[in-house]
């Protein structure tokens, strides 16, 4: 590494700091009178459950990969709470949620720093909590975000060129994808896609870049020479996957952005959905003649937890029992047949995220109905056809889009920094040549 490549962060982290300091302050809100303290509560609950995600999801990938690159691919998801909390509070918000410059992305410069947000309206989609509290529950769904990516560039990629490409993803692709999904001028939005929680926002969006990341890295020796890398800890697996389920729940619910009766819909329906997903999917390999597995299981849940993420606030428990069960079926010969080509997607990152969040999506499509949340729509199984094809179009847009701007942004992060380790720093293990640090 360059002078250059090692100073850049630091100074970089420094100038926003010290420009920090002079940003004007505007006197706290007054919410006796505005607010609903019981929404503010169960916001923040849910913000902090989301949080706990992003550690819940380095146990998952963490347990899955050799044991020469456990601490490494744990970081790697890891150091996004820290990077993209920062970049969201410079500029983050504003791109995703501030005045919308053609449906494409919000101005910028609206919310720099953060600016003026305690004394500011409450987002016009959230009316009853502090547009502050928004802003912050939103940050910890563009930490997650490219943190998922991690599972298919793993074992072979750079840890400063995978910081590098965190903060083009979430300004290139995650912020527009946000704006036109969640703005009530975006784009997808103007268009009646329904995303309750995430499904383009956050799966589809990492998983379509980690397929994109996975052809620009190419293969890894192991993946070339057909050997089996064994999981280094299946015991974290499962720990990842139960913080992950347990976050879920804010992850979904908080998206009704209140303590109401949708919070406790989309809650069921996470729940539900999981447990479908992951029982669908051991038993589908049961009958495949596999054995049961823990990670099997664990895979699934994670599956039907994507899967059930656009519909959450939008369908019922039946459905949401039957999107489980068909996302993790269909994820889990999507990784067979994968299996089959030369993609490296090493955690299967695409299969799992890419296409669980497209079920979910193409469910939501299916099964929406406004018996279950009166501001949705009806969707196709209920007489809404001009509704799925909506659906179905803005989830095509989402997929090309985030596709070929991940190939883009996996470009750029190769011509300014180098993504791949070297042959040999790939034989000994990124945790001891990226970190000097060893399980």
């Amino acid at each position: 590494m360059n002078k250059f490549s090692s100073t850049a962060p630091f100074l970089l982290l420094a100038l926003f700091s010290v420009i920090g300091i002079f940003v004007p302050l505007v006197a706290d809100f007054d919410g006796s009178e505005v607010y609903n303290f019981a929404d503010i509560s169960w916001v923040t609950i849910s913000a902090a459950l989301v949080l706990l995600m992003t550690p819940g999801l380095a146990f998952f990938y963490g347990g899955m990969v050799g044991k020469k690159n456990v601490i490494a691919t744990m970081m790697q998801s890891f150091i996004a709470t820290g990077l993209i909390s920062i970049l969201w509070l410079v500029v983050g918000f504003g791109l995703a949620f501030g005045t919308s410059i053609g449906g494409f992305v919000g101005n910028p410069s609206e919310f720099l720093f953060m600016k003026g947000l305690n004394g500011h309206a409450p987002w016009s989609l959230a009316p009853t909590i502090p547009i502050l509290l928004f802003a912050l529950f939103q940050m910890k769904f563009a930490i997650i975000t490219p943190a998922l990516v991690v599972g298919a560039t793993a074992e072979r990629i750079k840890f400063t060129s995978y910081v590098l490409f965190m903060i083009l993803f979430s300004l290139l692709i995650y912020a527009p994808i946000a704006h036109w999904t969640w703005h009530p001028d975006g784009l997808l939005f103007k268009m009646g896609v329904l995303d309750f929680a995430g499904g383009t926002v956050v799966h589809i969006s990492a998983g379509c870049a980690a397929l994109a990341g996975a052809i620009v890295l190419k293969r890894r020796q192991a993946h070339i020479n057909k050997e089996h890398v064994k999981p280094a800890r299946i015991p974290y697996v499962l720990l990842g996957t139960g913080l992950l389920w347990f976050g879920w729940f804010g992850f979904n619910a908080g998206s009704a952005l209140g303590a109401n009766s949708l919070a406790v819909d989309a809650f069921a329906n996470t729940n539900t959905a999981s447990a479908a997903a992951g029982l669908s999917w051991i038993f589908f390999d049961a009958m495949r003649g596999r054995k049961p597995s823990a990670l099997g299981f664990c895979i699934g849940a994670v599956v039907g937890l994507v899967a059930i993420t656009p519909a959450a606030g939008f369908v019922g428990l039946p459905q949401s029992c039957f999107i489980g069960f068909i996302a993790a079926i269909i994820s889990n010969l999507t990784i067979y047949w994968k299996g089959k080509t030369t993609i490296d997607d090493t955690l299967d990152v695409f299969p799992c995220h890419g296409v669980g969040g497209i079920v979910g999506m193409i469910c939501t499509g299916i099964f929406s109905s406004k018996a279950i949340n009166p501001g949705g729509t009806d969707g196709l199984f209920y007489g809404g056809t001009e509704f799925f094809m909506h659906q179905v179009l803005g989830c095509i847009i989402v997929v090309v889009f985030s596709f070929v701007m991940g190939f883009v942004v996996f470009k750029i992060t190769d011509i300014i920094h180098p993504i791949r380790v070297t042959a040999a720093e790939e034989e000994i293990g990124l945790d001891i040549t990226q970190h000097d640090e060893k399980l």
